[in-house]
């Protein structure tokens, strides 16, 4: 007969806790999937941007495409096709923020995970030093999609982690 130590309570074990507590007092909201701003927000992963406060914007009001950087990659534009085409959305607000950990990585970074792992990844590590820049080249990649009908209203903005404001981006012409 064996015993084992008793299991120590994980991050995600606090997470579904959290969830139990949640669904304790959930009621459906009744809204489909469709986003009732009909707008899609790609930005960054980065854990200090709320973007619901920071935008206004509550349960169902748009899609929230989130990643490293907040970079426009080829899976991005494959979440704001379906988005746009099979879920109504018409406007793309793209947002960057200010001390973001992309602009301290190169593409090097691809290399020392090959050198670690004996595999190099497939996906670019899109590390930037300009963050307008970078936003500008994001605004463009959506605006040139072949796949997204819908790029009249893109706009780009850079987040200040610092003062919550959102600063625009002009895009070059």
């Amino acid at each position: 007969m064996s015993t084992s130590a008793p299991r120590t309570a994980t991050v995600t074990d606090r997470l579904v806790e959290a969830n139990r507590a949640y669904a304790a007092g959930f009621t459906d909201p009744g809204m489909g999937a469709r986003p009732v701003l009909r707008v899609a927000v790609v930005a960054c992963m980065d854990a200090r941007l709320d973007l619901h406060a920071a935008l206004g914007l509550q349960l169902g009001d748009c899609h929230t495409i989130r990643n490293a950087g907040g970079v426009v990659t080829d899976d991005t534009i494959r979440s704001l096709t379906i988005s746009q085409r099979a879920l109504g959305t018409r406007s793309v607000a793209l947002i960057h923020h200010t001390g973001c950990g992309l602009q301290t990585l190169t593409e090097d970074f691809r290399h020392e995970l090959e050198l670690e792992v004996g595999q190099r990844p497939a996906w670019a590590v899109e590390a930037f030093r300009d963050i307008d820049q970078d936003v500008r080249q994001s605004m463009q990649r959506v605006r040139t999609s072949p796949f997204l009908p819908h790029t009249d209203d893109v706009r780009g903005f850079v987040f200040d982690v610092t003062t919550g404001l959102l600063r625009e981006i002009t895009p070059n012409s």
